[in-house]
């Protein structure tokens, strides 16, 4: 199981830019793991900060759920000020958030549950060619293995 550490992802604009988001917690309630990070932006209000979520729980049935959610909160565009000269605070407009789960049986084995996670990520990423699947990483530890960072 790997210790909680950051974690720095590039975003898809045209000219990339690295995202890190920092260890915030590792929670244990109800049968259910659930690891946080959020990012820390200096110029960015903490509302509006970025954050991954992790998830494992077994179910009653003796299915493991597994989840990795990214939200990304966009600040209102302030334009000016009023009649009274009083320009608001930019408050957090909306949530953008991409949700994956997996859902994976008792009996299963790691490399089916790689195999389920590397199609679904190829998929989405639109890779047609060969490419060596992630064998490390929360999200890759999470899915193939069922482990939770501590």
């Amino acid at each position: 199981m790997s210790a909680i550490t950051t974690l720095i992802a590039f975003d898809g604009a045209a000219t990339p830019v690295s995202h890190s988001f920092a260890p915030q917690s590792v929670t244990r309630e109800k049968g259910q793991v659930t690891a946080m990070w959020k990012e820390t932006v200096a110029t960015v209000p903490d509302a509006a900060q970025g954050t991954v979520v992790m998830t494992l729980k077994k179910l009653a049935s003796g299915v493991y759920r597994v989840n990795s959610r990214v939200s990304i909160p966009v600040m209102e565009a302030i334009s000016g000020a009023n009649s009274s000269g009083y320009t608001a605070a930019p408050k957090v407009a909306y949530v953008d958030t991409a949700d994956t789960v997996g859902y994976f049986s008792e009996r299963g084995t790691i490399a089916g549950r790689r195999l389920a996670r590397q199609l679904s990520t190829n998929i989405m990423n639109g890779v047609t060619t060969s490419v060596a699947p992630v064998l490390t990483g929360p999200v890759a530890e999470l899915f193939d293995q069922l482990l939770m960072p501590t």
